[in-house]
């Protein structure tokens, strides 16, 4: 497996969920692709729910999507931070506008309702988000991992296997 070519932006913000950040990091990095951390511009570095820091390595409002093949959205309740980051809303709207990968995970559904990027879309996310994302015109499945053209959701940590399996099958076709 290998995503050599391929170019991914990982967002985020305060208060992401450490494992919905770094495994997805790691696992693509292992197959070859370049990521780059993608922040909101109010600072570069971001504490996770556990303290445990990234840095951005750019801001959302310098980065042109078009550039890359996907984007990631981690859990927690970094989010709800990156919501109120205008760049960063319009970021996840034009990658889904160019029929990027964009996948998100747990919380990371309220980005992909900000962006208006799931009105008649399947999708899945942390149950405690479910009405918002039924509110924002989705159809809500609990299931692992739910693809519906080239939007990827997955509920919670525990189905970041299937997440990062679904995200590198879909990157690779």
């Amino acid at each position: 497996m290998t995503l050599k070519e391929k170019k991914i932006v990982l967002l985020v913000e305060d208060l992401y969920e450490d494992l919905e950040f770094w495994y997805p990091y790691y696992r693509l990095i292992e197959t070859g692709a370049a990521v780059t951390v993608v922040g909101s511009g109010r600072k570069s570095e971001f504490e996770s729910k556990h303290g445990y820091p990234a840095k951005a390595d750019t801001d959302a409002g310098n980065v042109t999507i078009t550039d890359y093949h996907g984007l990631i959205i981690p859990g927690g309740y970094a989010p709800d931070m990156m919501r109120r980051s205008e760049a960063m809303v319009e970021l996840v709207r034009k990658a889904g506008e160019a029929s990027l990968v964009v996948a998100a995970i747990c919380h990371g559904g309220w980005m992909l309702a900000s962006a208006g990027l799931i009105r008649n879309k399947k999708v899945t996310g942390f149950f405690a988000i479910k009405d918002d994302l039924i509110n924002a015109g989705a159809e809500y499945l609990d299931q692992e991992v739910v693809r519906d053209g080239n939007i990827i959701t997955s509920r919670m940590p525990s189905d970041l296997p299937a997440f990062c399996r679904e995200i590198i099958e879909t990157l690779q076709a």
